[in-house]
């Protein structure tokens, strides 16, 4: 990630966003990936005796190659992203977020962003929903630009906001579900959540994906986790408080004597959200919050290539 000061990028998200993706454009097209990267980036090479007139000539400065950039009346794709905004989102780093040291919540709106301005280049039509407690904003997927700036306004004041200190829990199936009844047209749904809930089992959470599979949705869950502490569970042989963020119950222990347990629960949970996710054919990529947001492109340019 790019070491941009956290005041500026709170203010210019969208700025950031446009030199992430293109910045992945031009790797793209030096990359295995090629094969693809003409759909995605809606261009196609220059043939010679063609007019010049649609070159893109800020791309061959990158790339030293003539592409002619192409234009579709239509939309092709609708995309909803939804985002769990719930207390757990907030961690590990409560109070000053940033791309050097993100949150969970911090990475799904940065992340959110990046694809905003990947849909808007495509021409395809994209909707936010933010839940945690209830289903907090929602739009219905759009591709015009006073649109993307009502999605980068929310975006914004998520960053914002101090909900960590509303202590908001997850119920999450009753949001999807509510979602999964508004959205009337067959869309891809990408989830950005860290499926902490204590409030519900995974099997109920599932229901509500499953709700989203019914209508006819393609799914892409991105799992998200903070590997050092949330995975690995590295910590130093000292005693710590740790707190519920969602219901300030406080914990005094010893990681290290738990250390060993916690693994195998965290391995347990992980192993069924696979199995739920290859159940319910749903596009499971777990993501590290302190990686860059590759990942998250590369995993939305493979699932939309197999949808048309």
């Amino acid at each position: 990630m790019k070491k941009l000061d956290n005041i500026f990028l709170s203010s210019n998200i969208e700025l950031y966003a446009k030199q992430v993706v293109e910045g992945f454009i031009t790797g793209l097209h030096k990359s295995p990936y090629h094969g693809f990267s003409v759909e995605f980036a809606e261009h196609r090479l220059y043939n010679t005796g063609e007019s010049t007139k649609h070159i893109d000539w800020k791309l061959f400065a990158r790339t030293e190659k003539l592409f002619i950039k192409q234009y579709q009346e239509e939309t092709n794709l609708r995309c909803q992203i939804i985002i769990d905004s719930s207390s757990s989102m907030y961690y590990p780093n409560f109070k000053n977020p940033s791309l050097k040291s993100p949150n969970k919540l911090f990475f799904a709106v940065y992340a959110s962003a990046v694809l905003i301005n990947l849909l808007k280049r495509q021409r395809d039509a994209v909707g936010i929903s933010i839940f945690s407690d209830n289903l907090d904003f929602h739009t219905l997927s759009k591709s015009t630009d006073r649109h993307h700036k009502l999605l980068y306004h929310e975006l914004k004041k998520i960053l914002e906001s101090n909900a960590i200190e509303n202590k908001k829990k997850t119920y999450s199936s009753a949001a999807i579900h509510q979602i999964s009844e508004i959205i009337k047209k067959r869309s891809l749904v990408i989830i950005f959540s860290d499926m902490i809930n204590e409030q519900e089992d995974i099997d109920k959470q599932f229901e509500s994906f499953k709700h989203l599979k019914y209508n006819k949705h393609e799914v892409i869950l991105f799992h998200l986790s903070e590997s050092n502490t949330e995975i690995d569970f590295e910590f130093d042989s000292k005693p710590y408080n740790f707190i519920d963020v969602e219901t300030g119950e406080m914990l005094k222990l010893n990681p290290l004597n738990f250390k060993q347990e916690y693994k195998r629960k965290s391995k347990e949970f992980q192993d069924k959200l696979r199995l739920k996710c290859l159940q319910y054919k749903i596009d499971l990529v777990e993501v590290d919050i302190n990686d860059s947001f590759d990942k998250i492109l590369t995993s939305y340019l493979l699932k939309r290539k197999k949808m048309f």
